[in-house]
């Protein structure tokens, strides 16, 4: 006689792999809004960085010549000719509205998708004073810095 034997298979039903799937899209569509916000912020963090750099040379300049603009500034030459200076991933770049011998008021202009994103803070603002502000649709500049 022949011994029958049976062979039951294990596996995942269309159901319980749907369920999955499904669980799995719902955390993503929670988390994805949370990621791309931390990217915005760690990117205005480097603008910020270069923003703040550039008012320091420009303070070390002024108390080496006695004043912010003065030509013998190398480290800051870009920034007496109008140009910009570029932070460190090209997400923003930094130059001076305003430079005379007494005064600056340097800006970081977000670049790219960092100016699309980041629509809550736009332009963020630095002047001789230590006074910070932004150009988005924020209520206060300390939502930005």
């Amino acid at each position: 006689m022949k011994e029958s034997t049976q062979m039951s298979q294990r596996g995942f039903t269309l159901t319980e792999l749907m369920i999955t799937v499904a669980i799995i899209a719902i955390l993503a569509a929670v988390a994805y809004p949370s990621y791309t916000s931390h990217v915005v912020k760690s990117n205005r963090a480097e603008g910020k960085t270069t923003l703040m750099s550039v008012a320091q040379q420009l303070e070390r300049c002024a108390t080496t010549y006695g004043t912010y603009n003065n030509a013998s500034c190398a480290t800051v030459g870009n920034i007496t000719s109008g140009n910009s200076i570029a932070s460190e991933t090209n997400k923003y770049h930094v130059s001076a509205t305003t430079l005379t011998a007494t005064t600056f008021t340097l800006s970081a202009q977000p670049q790219g998708a960092q100016a699309s994103n980041d629509t809550k803070c736009g332009t963020l603002t630095l002047n001789h004073a230590g006074v910070k502000g932004e150009g988005g649709t924020a209520t206060s500049w300390q939502e930005c810095w």
